[in-house]
């Protein structure tokens, strides 16, 4: 076992604060309308569905909310129609990033995506310039205090997972995609709490990024890339010492 990006766990712990303030709701109600929409309203014969309803879950949305996004998607209720969209750059360090939104509007997400990663010294790369650098993966987390390190690995890896990482706070789990399902099921059969479970671009290799100045500057570019409300998920490939991300929270930044 060994440490990991931290991005997963930081990307978590930020969900968890936009779940305070409602607007995870709406990213994850697009997720539900989408999936729904181009694999039909049965969470048991859609799998893409399926995950979206799970994140929605852990993210204590209300079933009637969940209710209608589906309904929305499968054209029981009105909706706004959304697509797709992805995007690729770097930010400061050379740290490679990948933008995943759903948007009604392709050009103004275009537009935004751009000016945020211009605006926070990174830049937009055409498509297949960082693809390469990442591979889907399902992404498992568990808190320490919820799982010892020897049980975790002994359910995880029996049920098919592929490895496991850790940082102070989270043991993160990762299955190929084709597993995450059957992870998924072992780790509750055995009555492990799974704090998140999602298919996440996991990156083949990492950056480490050892000056604080530059590590603040990448959280910013992605934390800004996430506040877009068209933006479903951010993946980088920076590794950040939790001594660097301890300055940079006493620091207030």
């Amino acid at each position: 076992m060994s440490g990991h990006s931290k991005w997963a766990s930081i990307k978590h712990k930020k969900g968890a604060q936009d779940a305070k303030r409602g607007k995870i709701f709406t990213k994850l109600i697009r997720e539900i309308t989408v999936a729904a929409r181009e694999g039909g309203g049965n969470a048991d014969a859609n799998p893409s569905l399926r995950l979206a309803i799970q994140k929605a879950k852990e993210a204590n949305m209300p079933a009637d909310n969940i209710e209608r996004g589906i309904k929305k998607g499968t054209g029981e209720l009105e909706g706004v129609s959304y697509e797709p969209v992805s995007f690729e750059g770097y930010a400061p360090g050379g740290v490679a990033v990948i933008v995943e939104g759903l948007t009604d509007n392709r050009n103004r997400t275009t537009s935004e995506v751009r000016s945020i990663f211009s605006k926070r010294g990174g830049n937009m790369a055409g498509a297949g310039s960082v693809a390469f650098l990442f591979e889907k993966k399902g992404v498992f987390l568990v808190r320490k205090e919820d799982a010892s390190e020897e049980e975790l690995l002994t359910v995880a890896l029996e049920s098919g997972a592929e490895d496991i990482t850790f940082d102070e706070d989270f043991f993160q789990i990762t299955s190929a995609l084709q597993d995450f399902d059957r992870v998924r099921t072992g780790l509750m059969e055995k009555k492990v709490k799974i704090e998140s479970g999602e298919l996440s671009m996991v990156p083949k290799s990492t950056i480490k990024v050892e000056d604080a100045a530059t590590a603040r500057k990448i959280l910013v570019l992605v934390e800004d890339l996430e506040d877009n409300d068209d933006v479903q998920n951010v993946y980088s490939n920076f590794d950040i010492p939790d001594k660097i991300l301890k300055e940079i929270e006493e620091n207030g930044d």
